[in-house]
């Protein structure tokens, strides 16, 4: 039976489907705010708040990235879109190929941003840290961290050090209640097992100075993912703060072509 829609979403434009998957600790408008009306130009755009973002009431259990995976397509069926591309940022990366490898006649396209499959040692340590750091309440420290983890080096060292602490004190009340839950699931989703599977036209959009989320780590998944198209761009883990146009001219083109 279909999975019945429980999670808040956003849904804008008109055209083609296109589903988005944010990121942990984001949301749809955190993560695809600044890129929203140029999807929507040209697009159903879609999108699902995870438990503990948005209008999404916070889980009782831990996360699984098939539900999340089911759910945006729940929301997709709700809007009436029987295929649409799927666009994965961050966490939103493994959403989205779980979406294309359970519903693989649904799914279109794939753009994967920012994103990997599993985690690898680095990632996973930064996560850790993320977690105990929304656990233990301290979430101007934890705003501290994410400035430092998810900015380019070029833009941090851009702002004085009174703008970055500006910048995180801006952060720490739109900290969501479920980040720990949502990064939870960074610590344990492994989709590596979907890759081969994927037929679909891939685009991987390679975040080239990202200090969260390794170039390396995300060029190891558009290697494994048969004929995937690959996309360096030159920012942190935010290319919606850094380099929105960018990001978004790279997704338009690539979604216009499929």
């Amino acid at each position: 039976m279909p999975t019945p829609a429980a999670f808040a979403r956003t849904v804008r434009g008109t055209g083609p489907g296109l589903l988005l998957a944010h990121g942990a600790g984001g949301g749809i408008e955190a993560n695809y705010g600044p890129i929203m009306e140029g999807l929507a130009a040209r697009h159903t755009v879609v999108g699902v708040d995870y438990p503990g973002t948005g209008a999404t009431p916070k889980a009782q259990s831990p996360l699984e990235v098939d539900e999340l995976a089911d759910q945006l397509v729940a929301a997709a069926d709700a809007e009436g879109l029987r295929t649409f591309a799927v666009s994965g940022y961050s966490l939103g990366g493994p959403v989205a190929v779980r979406v294309a490898a359970r519903h693989p006649e649904r799914v279109s396209s794939l753009v994967l941003s920012a994103t990997f499959a599993h985690t690898d040692t680095r990632t996973g340590l930064a996560a850790s840290v993320w977690h105990q750091l929304f656990a233990s309440g301290r979430h101007s420290v934890l705003a501290e961290y994410l400035t430092l983890m998810t900015l380019s080096d070029a833009t941090l060292n851009a702002l004085a050090p009174a703008q970055a602490q500006a910048a995180a004190e801006q952060l720490a009340p739109a900290i969501p209640a479920g980040t720990g839950d949502q990064v939870d699931l960074v610590r344990r989703v492994d989709v590596r097992g979907d890759l081969a599977g994927i037929s679909v036209p891939t685009l991987v959009i390679v975040t080239t100075a990202d200090p969260l989320v390794s170039p390396a780590l995300q060029r190891e998944l558009a290697t494994a993912i048969p004929g995937a198209e690959a996309a360096e761009l030159p920012t942190g883990h935010l290319p919606f703060v850094e380099r929105p146009q960018e990001w978004l001219t790279l997704i338009s083109d690539f979604l216009a072509r499929h």
